[in-house]
């Protein structure tokens, strides 16, 4: 079997700080030179050209609801990239993956002025972006209660923003699936409809073979219905996503498996879902809704 572990969690010092500057810049170019329009605009931050100037100024960040920190280590190069001579201090104790209360004040930016005011929206708005991420996984977890199945995303993420995305489900105590394409091979429906190997040994044949070119990856299995786990079972799937069963068709799988593969349920799953599923001995649950429905975080810049 390989190495490579069936979910990992992504740490802030596996993402590439190159990467992350090119979003920033992207983002700034944005607001302040129409970045995306056809047509040329004057750049500039005309409001606060016109009325505030360089003289060194403080804001804090602060929490408006209670939230998971996400993205704090983000805000450093957001600011660096707007302009020099400012600087981020975490307040004491505020780190990534912590609970907060509202009305908890998590950094303290200081610098020019001008500086603070253009970057202002563009910092608020990774902050929040995956601070609300990370406290939108951290409640599905927590539906998971003692369960020892753990929780997924998916790759149904922000075109651009995926590893951002994929740390803040890290961060709110949910793992990661693949990355992308490149990392695991995952045999999904349409593969094999487009393979014409959608039961039997045509099935397994198209398993085995996804092994065999990538010995050095985890394969992993789609099927949608009980009788195509059989064969999947002996062309070797190291894990077998079992997509919008019903519970009682849960049970019967994990019960059929037997822990001869890994077990990931996906399709439907909700905080209301969670529990009932929690209970039927999954080693994997993903769910896309981590990110694509989690809503942004309350938080502010608070002019001192």
């Amino acid at each position: 079997m390989p190495a490579a572990a069936f979910a990992n969690r992504l740490t802030w010092a596996e993402l590439d700080p190159a990467y992350l500057r090119q979003l920033i810049t992207l983002a700034r170019e944005e607001d302040l030179a129409g970045a995306g329009l056809a047509r040329r605009v004057t750049p500039g931050d005309v409001t606060t050209a016109a009325l505030v100037g360089d003289a060194p100024a403080r804001a804090d960040f602060a929490a408006r609801e209670h939230l998971i920190v996400c993205g704090l280590p983000l805000l450093p190069l957001i600011f660096e990239t707007f302009g020099p001579g400012c600087s981020v201090q975490p307040a004491p104790g505020i780190h990534d993956g912590l609970a907060v209360a509202a009305g908890t004040v998590l950094a303290t930016v200081t610098g020019p002025a001008a500086t603070l005011l253009t970057a202002e929206r563009t910092a608020l708005n990774f902050f929040q972006k995956l601070s609300g991420v990370a406290t939108h996984t951290a409640r599905h977890v927590a539906a998971l209660g003692a369960s020892p199945t753990k929780l997924l995303d998916i790759r149904k993420t922000t075109p651009g923003f995926r590893m951002l995305e994929k740390y803040a489900v890290a961060t709110g105590g949910g793992w990661n699936h693949r990355l992308g394409l490149f990392d695991r091979v995952v045999i999904k429906d349409n593969h094999l409809a487009a393979a014409h190997a959608t039961a039997g040994e045509r099935l397994a044949a198209a398993v085995r073979s996804a092994r065999a070119r990538h010995p050095e990856l985890l394969v992993e299995c789609e099927v949608d219905h009980l009788a195509q786990i059989p064969p999947v079972l002996e062309a070797g799937a190291h894990v077998i996503l079992l997509d919008n069963f019903s519970l009682a068709d849960l049970a019967a799988a994990v019960a059929l498996i037997a822990h001869r593969a890994a077990t990931e349920a996906s399709g439907g799953v909700t905080l209301e879902t969670i529990p009932a599923l929690a209970s039927l001995g999954l080693d994997y649950i993903s769910c896309g809704a981590l990110i694509h429905h989690a809503p942004w975080a309350d938080l502010g810049l608070d002019w001192k």
